[in-house]
């Protein structure tokens, strides 16, 4: 297999199956799809894999159909260096050119950003089908990837009724870096910090150009970072998430769509919540939850114990950390009053956007680790009600085994997590009231694990509880 260059940073799955796909090159057809959001070097990966491999790379731009397949010609004729160069008139000639270009040259044709592309030309995706067709009943040795951002087309592209349906070899999605990917992209290696830069950045890997490679040198240079990256007029990520929902969803009334984004980043995420946080008939929001749902801006989950009721969740943390932060007092920070902004907003920064995320952030541990004795088959978080006293029991971290049919759920964990407070003996007894109603409710509970998780610290009589598992920071990032 092709060897990873040394330039790209972690993506070692992605560029294993990348690798795989290269390594069939030459010997019979196939097609690729590669998605994901704006910014997680998708393009830096398939440009790589067309130069490690020798194929060709062609980048589409927003342009007229006539404009597109000029480029694309010329990207053809360079690659191929012919004195003559080629002309099309159609998509249906440049697609058939380049797939006998691929297979008699036996290398990778690479299609970036198509979106663009099938956007002024729908029959793009049929014309593609029907030469993989071709291909496939002669045994053509094509190979022919297609990149792309719009995650609503290019999740399309192979689903349901769709023309190139069951043609695809590799499906591949590119997803920002986990947690502590992140803190090492950032060269954090202070946990404390690692979650608050991650709580404004994220794991989207261009947002470290963005800044001009500035990242925090400790927990007391934070501040000032934030002052003078994300909250600065004058670097890109200043207005970045403005632009994400325009990029991504392809949106008219981007207004309202900033009204849902803000009812979920404060907190207000059942539908009943964001329909009265701007305003609207419950009815009159589904399609445009659809679309932030379909451009993954946004995430629905289930309670874990009423799956009937779910919760939404913003998927990008720069876009929580601008609806909380920024776009309440952008006028100030245009005119250059970060300092002044940040220090009316830090309380809502640790409360509305640090707390939530170092929830999300334990729940992925628990996602991703075996660390209650076996692999989880389902994390969440979920309300529980207590029959005696009507309270609600709010369960951070619920971890389920996997289901089996017949069987009663069985609960791996239950965990509560505080990201500023430090835990104690009253969150352990919180958690155990919550087993109990579990198991009156016919859950299996009788190897149920408790765990706080916090960002503080815990009291000595909590450590001391041996039913209980405290994970702070340095277990979340070792």
């Amino acid at each position: 297999m092709i060897e990873k260059p040394e330039r790209i940073f972690a993506r070692d799955f992605e560029w294993r199956h990348l690798a795989r796909f290269a390594d069939r090159i030459g010997r019979r057809p196939q097609l690729g799809v590669v998605s994901g959001r704006r910014r997680q070097g998708k393009t830096f990966l398939v440009e790589a894999l067309a130069r490690e491999t020798g194929g060709c790379y062609f980048g589409a731009t927003e342009a007229t159909e006539a404009e597109s397949l000029r480029l694309f010609a010329e990207a053809l004729t360079e690659h191929v260096r012919t004195v003559v160069p080629f002309r099309f008139g159609s998509w249906d000639e440049a697609m058939r050119q380049a797939f006998a270009t691929s297979a008699e040259r036996r290398e990778l044709m690479v299609i970036d950003e198509f979106p663009y592309l099938s956007k002024v030309s729908p029959a793009l995706p049929s014309i593609i089908q029907r030469e993989i067709d071709r291909a496939m009943a002669t045994d053509a040795p094509v190979s022919l990837l297609l990149c792309g951002s719009a995650m609503s087309v290019m999740g399309g592209l192979l689903a349901g009724g769709a023309p190139l349906r069951g043609r695809a070899s590799l499906e591949l999605v590119v997803r920002p870096f986990d947690y502590r990917l992140a803190a090492k992209y950032w060269r954090i290696a202070d946990p404390r910090l690692a979650v608050r830069a991650h709580a404004v950045v994220g794991g989207t890997p261009a947002y470290l150009r963005f800044v001009g490679d500035d990242t925090p040198e400790g927990l007391d240079d934070f501040d000032h970072w934030v002052q003078r990256t994300v909250l600065d007029p004058g670097t890109p990520l200043f207005r970045e998430a403005r632009y994400l929902l325009e990029e991504e969803a392809d949106v008219r009334d981007s207004a309202l769509y900033h009204s849902v984004l803000a009812a979920v980043a404060t907190g207000n995420g059942t539908r009943g919540g964001i329909a009265a946080y701007i305003g609207r008939k419950v009815t009159d929001i589904g399609h445009h939850l659809n679309v932030l749902e379909d451009r993954s801006l946004l995430r629905r989950e289930h309670d874990a114990f009423s799956p009937s009721r779910s919760v939404y969740h913003v998927r990008e943390p720069l876009i929580t950390f601008y609806q909380v932060v920024m776009r309440p007092r952008w006028g100030l920070l245009e005119s250059g009053r970060a300092v002044a902004v940040w220090k009316d907003s830090r309380g809502r920064f640790s409360d509305r956007v640090l707390g939530p995320h170092f929830e999300e952030i334990c729940r992925e541990f628990a996602r991703v680790e075996d660390v209650f004795g076996e692999l989880p088959g389902q994390v969440g978080a979920g309300v529980i009600t207590d029959p005696v006293s009507r309270e609600r029991i709010e369960v951070d971290v619920v971890v389920f085994a996997p289901a089996a049919p017949g069987e009663a759920r069985r609960v791996l964990s239950l965990g509560e997590a505080k990201w500023g407070r430090t835990m104690g003996p009253a969150h352990s007894r919180r958690l155990r009231r919550a087993k109990d109603v579990l198991a009156a409710k016919g859950y299996d509970v009788r190897d149920t694990l408790l765990a706080c998780y916090s960002g503080a610290g815990f009291d000595g009589a909590l450590r001391s509880e041996t039913d209980v598992r405290t994970v702070g920071l340095d277990e979340l990032y070792g």
